[in-house]
């Protein structure tokens, strides 16, 4: 089979591969209809995520349809459409039981899939762990809607719900990419007073603009201004940092009022640094690390009732085939790029 490889530092190729097989009584084969590019492949591409390993089929953002079971397997069968989780979890050690779903102990548990063991950017993915890391797509909702559940719309879930958003709230986002978006909608679900998104780049605020309309928007430049017209008490009440920028952590805090919550959505290439002093008296509360993405068969509920929609962030289309061309585009961010759907074909 066709299969999209880490070959080295700054190199990604097509590679065949055998399809895979049953390793555990666990897993199961995904036969992928649909994938997606994360910038957190491009993460592994730049070598910011050190435990990637080279060789590894790429890719985390999928859907499909099951083909094979193990004998331990119960939640799916073949036949079935399915979303795949960004984490494999097996639903039992202690960081699982308390829903830390990303920390799981199990030697493949957190983001294994596309990082550790092979990926979905290929034609046949194996799932560890496959009770909890697929859910099945209801009646009526198309490869295309559920195609961001089981990973940036997991993470935009995970982090509205960890910000504990209250109806009196100014909410910040920093971000308007994929996930700063799929956090938007997320947040939306919590009704605040007031939602800001700051954004640097035009066309991405024009997304907003054309999508959002009643979501306050500012540059990077006008946010600490921007958020205290807006708000109470100087400042955000909760802010969300999906942007992962040069200096978008530092603006997160500094747009944050005195006992605040920051939540940090965004995954890193550099080290950021906690300006303790400077931030002395603000008593702020961070949240950090990777998202805990056990809430995928709620979300597709809610895709199915028609109060999350994320098929507006595809923008482009592309065969597996010419996946090479797919990546040129989006880690450049041409023509008005969001995300990309892969198809198998």
């Amino acid at each position: 089979m066709k299969a999209f490889t880490y070959i080295e530092q700054g190199k990604f190729a097509m590679r065949d591969k055998p399809v895979p097989v049953l390793q555990d009584p666990g897993d199961a084969i995904v036969r992928v209809t649909m994938s997606s590019i994360c910038t957190s492949d491009l993460h592994i591409k730049h070598g910011s995520v050190p435990r990637a390993v080279p060789g590894i089929t790429v890719g985390h953002e999928m859907v499909g349809v099951v083909e094979q079971t193990g004998p331990g397997v119960s939640a799916v069968r073949p036949g079935d459409r399915v979303t795949v989780n960004v984490e494999t979890f097996c639903g039992e050690c202690f960081f699982c039981r308390h829903g830390y779903v990303n920390n799981c102990t199990d030697p493949n548990g957190g983001w294994a899939l596309g990082c550790r063991i092979d990926g979905g950017q290929a034609e046949y993915v194996r799932v560890p762990c496959a009770d909890q890391g697929l859910n099945r797509i209801p009646e009526g909702v198309t490869d295309e809607q559920a195609l961001f559940v089981g990973d940036i719309l997991a993470t935009g879930f995970w982090a509205a719900r960890i910000s504990q958003i209250g109806p009196e709230d100014t909410v910040l986002i920093i971000g308007a990419g994929p996930t700063g978006i799929c956090t938007l909608l997320c947040v939306m679900l919590q009704q605040p007073r007031r939602l800001l998104v700051c954004e640097k780049n035009e066309t991405r605020r024009q997304f907003v603009r054309d999508h959002y309309p009643q979501v306050f928007l500012c540059t990077p430049e006008e946010c600490e201004e921007t958020v205290r017209q807006h708000s109470d008490h100087g400042g955000a009440d909760v802010v969300l940092e999906a942007a992962g920028g040069k200096d978008t952590f530092e603006l997160a805090w500094k747009c944050a009022r005195p006992n605040a919550i920051v939540t940090i959505v965004a995954l890193y290439e550099e080290d950021q640094v906690l300006p303790l002093p400077r931030m002395y008296g603000k008593n702020l509360t961070f949240k950090t690390g990777g998202v805990d993405g056990c809430d995928c068969a709620e979300i597709l509920e809610l895709i199915r009732r028609g109060k999350i929609d994320t098929t507006p962030l595809i923008t482009h289309r592309f065969p597996l085939a010419e996946i090479e061309k797919a990546y040129q585009i989006f880690e450049q961010q041409q023509d008005g790029v969001m995300k990309i759907a892969v198809t198998a074909e």
